[in-house]
């Protein structure tokens, strides 16, 4: 950080290709938008240049900064944009048994990702952060700003209210959750 902050743009090219890809993929799971998650990572990394020369080292350092940036940027525009999004109909039905099969895991994952988008934000970043990012809870703890004991009773909460979404949305919704790995079992 100290070579970004010295203007160094080879630092900053380095910075970027590392963790780009992370933040885009936080960005896309809250946002449910490629384009507009790619343009929160731009805006993160712009941010990043600006704060550069005057980087204080905090406890969830530069990864924990940049994903509390782009959390925040998501709940930005999630609060401004509230766009409906449709799936897409197929025009003809495929009788392949693999067209079949892909058709129930696309329609599982919209399942999931429509009960993660109707969670509130914070337990939607919780649960993209911890499960889906597989960051550790006490990494998740720095990036939304918790200590360990809170952000645990966040994810109790969080898991309880998508379970809750499932159940009267979705008959077999236990097969989806584990297929999406929210459910699983993990260590912090």
């Amino acid at each position: 950080m100290r070579a970004v902050g010295e203007g160094s743009v080879e630092a900053f090219s380095i910075l970027v290709d590392r963790h780009s890809g992370a933040l885009y993929r936080v960005a896309a799971r809250m946002l449910g938008d490629g384009h507009e998650a790619e343009d929160v990572v731009q805006e993160c990394f712009v941010r990043l240049w600006q704060h550069a020369p005057r980087w204080q080292p905090s406890g969830a350092g530069l990864v924990g900064w940049l994903h509390r940036i782009a959390l925040n940027l998501c709940f930005d525009r999630k609060r401004r944009f509230r766009v409906v999004v449709t799936p897409d109909v197929p025009d003809q039905a495929d009788d392949a048994p693999l067209a079949d099969i892909l058709i129930e895991a696309d329609q599982a994952h919209g399942e999931v990702t429509a009960a993660l988008d109707a969670l509130p934000e914070r337990y939607r970043a919780a649960l993209v952060l911890c499960y889906l990012e597989g960051q550790s809870n006490a990494m998740a703890a720095q990036v939304l700003n918790l200590n360990i004991k809170a952000m645990e009773s966040l994810l109790f909460r969080a898991r309880r209210q998508l379970r809750e979404i499932l159940s009267s949305r979705t008959p077999g919704w236990r097969d989806l959750v584990a297929a999406s790995s929210i459910e699983r079992s993990r260590h912090p």
